[in-house]
């Protein structure tokens, strides 16, 4: 099973179902996802919560939705890299989502990152997903 995508759509589905908090079970791999989400405004906020059973601890996600028309900031979430086909870009070829408007989040060898800030830092990685 793909972690990364059990996050993702458990965040897909807290959005269709107009949640307001989403909670998935943490990684230090989806913090840092989440940490970039935030700082994209892709998400209002976000808390890491220890339970008292040691390995389990949690993530809570709160939704940003538009307050007039309570239309999601997220409108379309979707993995790209795959357990089975892993899909890497290098620094000149990094990935563009719906011509600049949307975001692209790499893992690279400097953290997790958006494609803007991985094209600054020079630096390729693989692209674990695509968000507007």
């Amino acid at each position: 099973m793909d972690p990364i995508a059990d996050f993702l759509t458990r965040i897909r589905n807290a959005i269709k179902a107009n949640h307001r908090i989403v909670e998935v079970p943490s990684s230090n791999l989806k913090k840092q996802i989440t940490r970039v989400l935030h700082e994209n405004g892709f998400i209002q906020n976000y808390k890491f919560e220890d339970n008292e059973m040691p390995g389990t601890s949690t993530i809570k996600i709160a939704l940003k939705y538009n307050p007039d028309s309570k239309v999601p900031a997220i409108q379309h979430i979707e993995r790209a890299s795959k357990p089975g086909l892993r899909r890497y870009a290098k620094s000149d070829k990094l990935p563009r989502v719906l011509n600049g408007l949307g975001v692209a989040i790499l893992s690279t060898n400097k953290g997790v990152m958006t494609e803007k800030e991985a094209k600054k830092e020079n630096v390729g990685g693989e692209v674990l997903c695509y968000i507007y």
